[in-house]
C-alpha cells in the first residue's frame, strides 16, 4: 500500500484527539481550582462519574495525577516529599505523588488540582479506603464507601435472574440513593433524573465502543498497542465518562479502527509476536518500556490494565434509560466486579484472549507500588501455564518509584523471551513440513 492511498486524517486521529481532550481535560481542573470550585475525587475501579456529573461536580482521578508526574518523568519529587513527609517507601506510588500534590496545594506538572468537596471510591483497591481517608483528615470533607459485592471464588460469578445477584444490586442501589443525598447536601442542587439519563446514554455509546475497539484488535496485524496507544484511550475513557466529547471520540475511533483493519494497516510494519501484558505498566520509562518489546517485533494486543483501568467500559455494559437509578446499581456491580476479578480472577480470561487474539505470550508486569495487581500474579501464570503451553515472562519494576526499575535488567530478560519466542516459532515451521 502506498502513502497516498492511507487517509491520514482517520489514521492516528484517536491518539492526536485523545491527548487534545486530555489537556482539555487538565484546563479545565486548572480553572476549576483557580475559582476554588467543587471537585469529586474518585478511583478508576467504580469513578461514579454518571451521578457526579448530574451535580456538575468536576471528576479528579488521582491515580491518572499521579501516573503523570512519573510518564512526565518527576514522580522522584513527589514521592520524596511525601517520604520526608512521613510515609513509607514501601506503600503505593500513586498514593504517596498524590499526598505531595496536595501538599503543593495541588501543583502538577499538567497545571493545577483542584481540592476535593468530596471524595467517592469502592472497595476494588484496598487502598481507596486508607487513601481516602488522607483526605478526609487533610481538608475535612465527607468521604462516600462504595462496597460492591466482589467474586466469592473463582467461576462463580452470579448474573441477572439469580437471586444473589438481585441481593447484592438492591444492596448498591441502596448505597447510590445514599451517594445522591449527600451530593444534594453538599452542593446544593437538586436530583435530575432526566439529566441522569442523558449522561448515562453518552456512557452507553463509551462502552459500545471500547467494546469494538477491544474486539477490533484481534485483527492481523494489530491496529494499536494495549500498553501505548491504550494508555491514552483510558484517559479519555474515564476522564471523559457520561459526556458528549466522549461518545464522539469513542463513535470516531471505532471508525478509524475499522477503515485500519480494510487496509491492512497495523501499529507495526513488521508485526511478529502478538502480546497480552499482565498488570499496571512501568511509567518510569513508559516509553522506552515499551520499545524494549516494539523493537523485537512485538507488539501488546491486549492488557489486563484495559480492563480494570476502563472504569467497566470493557464489559460493554448499557443501562437501560428507562430505569436508569437500577440499571446503574446492575452496572457498577458488573463493572467494578469485573475490575476485581481481571486482577484476582484473571487465568479464565486470559486463556480465552490467547486463543481469540491468537497471542504468541503473555507477559506479567507486577510492581512494588500495587500489592493489589500483583499479589498473586505468580500463582496466576502457574495456573495459566498448567492450562495452556504458552511462553510467558515475569518482570518486576515499578509504575512510579525510578529507583527499582533497572532498565538493563529488563532489556536482558525480555531479550531472552523473544529468543525463546522465535526459538518455538522455528520449531513449529519445521514440524509444519
Amino acid at each position: 500500500m502506498t502513502e497516498k492511498q492511507i487517509d491520514d486524517t482517520i489514521v492516528g486521529r484517536g491518539n492526536k484527539d485523545g491527548a487534545a481532550l486530555f489537556r482539555q481535560w487538565f484546563d479545565e481542573l486548572n480553572e476549576v481550582a483557580a475559582q476554588g470550585g467543587q471537585s469529586a475525587y474518585v478511583f478508576v475501579m467504580g469513578s461514579m462519574a454518571e451521578i457526579l456529573r448530574v451535580f456538575d461536580l468536576p471528576v479528579v482521578f488521582p491515580e491518572i495525577n499521579s501516573l503523570q508526574t512519573a510518564v512526565r518523568r518527576v514522580a522522584h519529587e513527589y514521592l520524596d516529599q511525601a517520604e520526608d513527609y512521613g510515609y513509607s517507601p514501601d506503600i503505593c506510588g500513586y498514593v504517596k505523588a498524590d499526598v505531595a500534590m496536595q501538599l503543593r496545594n495541588g501543583k502538577h506538572s499538567m497545571g493545577r488540582i483542584p481540592k476535593p468537596t468530596i471524595g467517592v471510591y469502592t472497595n476494588a483497591c484496598n487502598t481507596y479506603i486508607k487513601w481516602a481517608e488522607i483526605w478526609e483528615r487533610m481538608y475535612e470533607i465527607p468521604i462516600f464507601t462504595f462496597d460492591v459485592p466482589g467474586t466469592r471464588a473463582a467461576g462463580t460469578q452470579t448474573w441477572p435472574g439469580d437471586l444473589d445477584f438481585e441481593n447484592d444490586c438492591r444492596y448498591v442501589a441502596a448505597q447510590i440513593k445514599e451517594l445522591i443525598e449527600l451530593c444534594e447536601e453538599i452542593t446544593d442542587i437538586k436530583f435530575d433524573i432526566d439529566k441522569l439519563r442523558e449522561i448515562m446514554g453518552h456512557a452507553n455509546v463509551m462502552s459500545r465502543g471500547w467494546k469494538q475497539v477491544l474486539e477490533l484488535n484481534k485483527s492481523r496485524p494489530s491496529l494499536f498497542n494495549a500498553l501505548t496507544d491504550g494508555t491514552i484511550y483510558l484517559g479519555v475513557a474515564n476522564g471523559f465518562r457520561g459526556t458528549k466529547e466522549g461518545a464522539d471520540y469513542f463513535d470516531e475511533l471505532v471508525e478509524e479502527m475499522e477503515y485500519k483493519a480494510a487496509q491492512g494497516i497495523g501499529t507495526l510494519t513488521n508485526e511478529e509476536y502478538r502480546l497480552l501484558f499482565v498488570g499496571v505498566p512501568c511509567y518510569p520509562i513508559f516509553r522506552r518500556f515499551n520499545e524494549l518489546f516494539t523493537t523485537q517485533n512485538g507488539t501488546f494486543i491486549n492488557s489486563t490494565y484495559l480492563w480494570f483501568a476502563s472504569g467497566g467500559t470493557n464489559t460493554g455494559f448499557e443501562y437501560d434509560l428507562d430505569n436508569p437509578l437500577d440499571s446503574l446499581a446492575e452496572g457498577i456491580l458488573i463493572n467494578v466486579r469485573d475490575a476485581m476479578d481481571s486482577m484476582f480472577f484473571q487465568d479464565k480470561i486470559l486463556i480465552e484472549m490467547l486463543d481469540t487474539y491468537h497471542a504468541d505470550g503473555v507477559v506479567y508486569h507486577p510492581i512494588k507500588s500495587c500489592r493489589t495487581t500483583s499479589t498473586g500474579m505468580a500463582d496466576n501464570r502457574r495456573a495459566l501455564m498448567a492450562d495452556r503451553d504458552v511462553p510467558s515472562l515475569f518482570i518486576e519494576s515499578d509504575m512510579m518509584d525510578r529507583r527499582v526499575v533497572s532498565e538493563a535488567q529488563l532489556k536482558n530478560r525480555i531479550e531472552a523471551f523473544f529468543e525463546g519466542l522465535a526459538t518455538r516459532k522455528h520449531q513449529a515451521a519445521i514440524e509444519g513440513f
